[in-house]
């Protein structure tokens, strides 16, 4: 159940730092904020306004509460396989993934075959120069980098999942970056005070605010599709190491994304960053961290929450602190029993689960946001 813990601030975590309080209380500060501004279980600092937030606007809209990940999401595929299908190791599926969902920063692959799923998404508002335009493609289909990943899981009845977290990578970024700076533009040309210059905002009807929408709904439509080709050839690459499998259902969703609801009579621009829509019945994939389980939820449209639940376990350490104190020793114990980028432990001491919270109790505190289909376990992770 939520607490109120500042005017217009209501909150379903119970581990949550003074830090993200005061962040998102100046976005609840906000003139154009219509209602109160939700924290999600997992919610901590950001920049601008505070991941694990659910924010309700009416005439503008905050283009670095949306965040430089536009349409950042997960994908999750159940199989008809069991773990009794599955060879005594999925070791051979790690080049195979490494090799077709390319990973990293800046990461990209040639393949003329995603041109027809590209052309099916239309054009940004933004006129793209030929480097963005190469990147679009090249980048189509691939993981990113940070906390993104993929993983094969086993559910509490041995059911075989596939699950990917990515975004709209480059693409994305440079589109959220050149809204945000015109955004900050428009305050200093506008002598508009804003308690943080990341809340730079666009008011609707403006020719500013039709191109942000234009691209940031484009961008989202490509994230949506990028994790859609991907999950296509990590299930692929599955069937083929195991040599059968058939796809029982797919749950496609962002977590970095707005769109126009109504809540309380009133047609809303409802901002989700990290956060998932959960409406009665949607659907949802939570993941936990490296380690620890992660969940098929299904919404239970709280309309105190704005119908959304956290979008995964949340921060408790900032990546710079997470490497400062924790070690690729002991991110390798906690990664036991499990086909992981082991070779790589160093370089992902900032994914290590301890950096992260408790994605039990995160479940425990939004009981009465969503409720859990199914809950997975990692056999298999390969990270950005």
């Amino acid at each position: 159940m939520p607490n109120q813990i500042a005017p217009n601030l209501l909150s379903w975590a119970s581990e949550i730092d003074p830090g993200t309080i005061e962040q998102a209380a100046r976005t609840a500060r906000l003139r154009f904020v219509s209602g109160h501004v939700a924290l999600m279980p997992d919610a901590h600092i950001g920049i601008g306004a505070t991941v694990g937030s659910v924010i309700p606007t009416e005439g503008a809209i905050i283009p670095a509460a949306v965040g430089v990940d536009i349409g950042c999401g997960m994908v999750a595929t159940e199989t008809t396989l069991t773990a009794a299908d599955l060879p005594d190791t999925l070791a051979a599926l790690m080049p195979m993934v490494e090799h077709r969902i390319p990973a990293g920063v800046g990461k990209g692959h040639a393949d003329p075959s995603m041109d027809r799923a590209l052309s099916e998404l239309g054009l940004p508002h933004t006129d793209l120069n030929p480097k963005q335009a190469k990147k679009v493609s090249e980048q189509f289909g691939t993981l990113g980098s940070g906390n993104h990943f993929v993983e094969v899981c086993l559910d509490e009845r041995d059911r075989v999942w596939t699950v990917l977290h990515s975004g709209s990578r480059g693409i994305g970024n440079q589109l959220a970056t050149m809204h945000i700076v015109d955004a900050k533009k428009l305050m200093k040309k506008q002598a508009i005070g804003l308690e943080d210059p990341d809340l730079a905002y666009l008011i609707q009807s403006t020719p500013e605010f039709t191109a942000y929408i234009e691209d940031m709904l484009w961008a989202q439509r490509y994230a949506m599709a990028s994790r859609a080709r991907m999950d296509k050839v990590l299930i692929n690459a599955l069937f083929r190491v195991v040599g059968k499998g058939q796809r029982v259902r797919t749950i496609n969703s962002h977590h970095n994304f707005t769109q126009q609801e109504t809540h309380n009579g009133k047609e809303l621009w409802i901002t989700r960053k990290g956060a998932i829509k959960a409406d009665t019945g949607d659907e949802g994939v939570i993941p936990g961290s490296m380690g620890t389980q992660s969940y098929i939820v299904r919404g239970l449209g709280n309309p105190d929450s704005y119908n959304s639940c956290s979008h995964g376990a949340g921060r408790r350490m900032s990546r710079s602190r997470a490497k400062r104190e924790l070690s690729a020793k002991s991110l390798t114990e906690a990664m036991h029993g499990r086909t992981w980028n082991a070779n790589r432990a160093a370089a992902l001491v900032d994914e290590h689960p301890e950096a992260y919270k408790s994605i039990d109790q995160v479940m425990q505190d939004q009981k009465d946001l969503v409720e859990i289909q199914h809950t997975l376990h990692q056999i298999f992770n390969y990270k950005g």
